[in-house]
């Protein structure tokens, strides 16, 4: 096959020995050019580039917001999207069952682009930009904005940097006395009181070490979108919630301070009285916005999927 090797080298996890030892790997069987990303929304553009090319599979070496911005560069495309952990948290590549190790997932990513395990698989939208497993918005895009302000510390300090934005946001960075936004379904489902909500593509919504937050366990890259409002963040409520997501056994969805609403094909979340809210798209942080219309896509993109163990 012919393959570009996308990287970014200031991704938290992205070291010079682990391009070498990934370009080796790959060359021992395809042929493979290796560029890196000099900027935001770069890989987008590299990635059209290569699918008008012809390429067969790009590789992204990077975290979960260079891979979003491939994704949007192949979607709609013949051309393959293959990825390869290289931040500090990598969602996306998790969710579809490879190892947080570059190195392992590499061996993985090989066998199964030998077995021809490459399925054409649905994006969500929002706005019009494709996300590969979620849209954050209200208190999770806030939290996303505080850990972006030190990006710096991103590749040494990992997940306690994320735990200390995330109390950071919630008690000095975020208004939790009124509700920020609606959620409203074509179908007359509405909700009027959102704080906090995550539209997803896959599940888990992320990870805090190996423990995934299991916040939507009907979203899967063959079917609708799973869409979880959380309608108060008083402080014992919004830990009630956090608690039953990582339980994963199903409370979550059934708690009275969440609403869910699983294989959505579309919906539209409104900023209330004027105010905009913040929002984050598979893991970047994009600012504010009054309005925004998710939808699923399905089948609009190649994707390569490793092989189940013992398959």
């Amino acid at each position: 096959m012919k393959i570009l090797l996308l990287v970014n080298p200031f991704s938290s996890s992205v070291t010079a020995r682990t391009r070498v030892l990934i370009r080796k790997a790959l060359a021992g069987e395809h042929e493979v050019e290796l560029v890196e990303t000099a900027r935001r929304n770069h890989a987008t553009r590299l990635a059209q580039g290569a699918a008008a090319d012809g390429v067969d599979v790009v590789v992204v070496l990077g975290g979960d917001g260079t891979v979003n911005e491939a994704a949007n560069g192949l979607a709609e495309t013949d051309t393959a999207l293959g990825v390869l952990p290289g931040g500090s948290t990598n969602v996306f590549a998790r969710s579809i069952g490879l190892p947080n190790d570059p190195i392992a997932a590499t061996t993985r990513l090989l066998e199964a682009m030998a077995a021809g395990s490459i399925e054409r698989v649905g994006l969500g939208s929002a706005n019009g930009r494709y996300f590969c497993f979620h849209v954050g918005l209200g208190y999770d895009a806030a939290l996303v904005e505080q850990v972006e302000r030190r990006s710096g510390l991103k590749r040494w300090a990992g997940h306690p940097l994320f735990i200390y934005a995330g109390l950071t946001t919630f008690f000095r960075h975020y208004d939790r006395k009124a509700p920020h936004f609606s959620v409203a379904y074509p179908d007359g489902d509405r909700v009027d009181d959102g704080y906090f909500a995550v539209c997803c593509n896959t599940n888990p919504y992320t990870y805090v070490g190996n423990m995934p937050f299991d916040i939507a366990p009907d979203a899967h890259l063959d079917n609708g979108l799973a869409m979880v409002t959380v309608r108060s963040l008083r402080p014992g409520r919004f830990l009630g919630v956090m608690y039953k997501a990582l339980r994963a056994d199903g409370s979550l969805q059934e708690d009275r301070w969440v609403h869910y609403r699983p294989d959505v094909d579309e919906l539209v979340v409104e900023a209330l009285d004027g105010r905009p809210f913040p929002y984050q798209i598979d893991g970047d942080y994009l600012g504010d916005i009054h309005r925004i219309e998710l939808r699923h896509n399905p089948a609009i993109m190649n994707l390569v999927l490793p092989v189940a163990t013992g398959s």
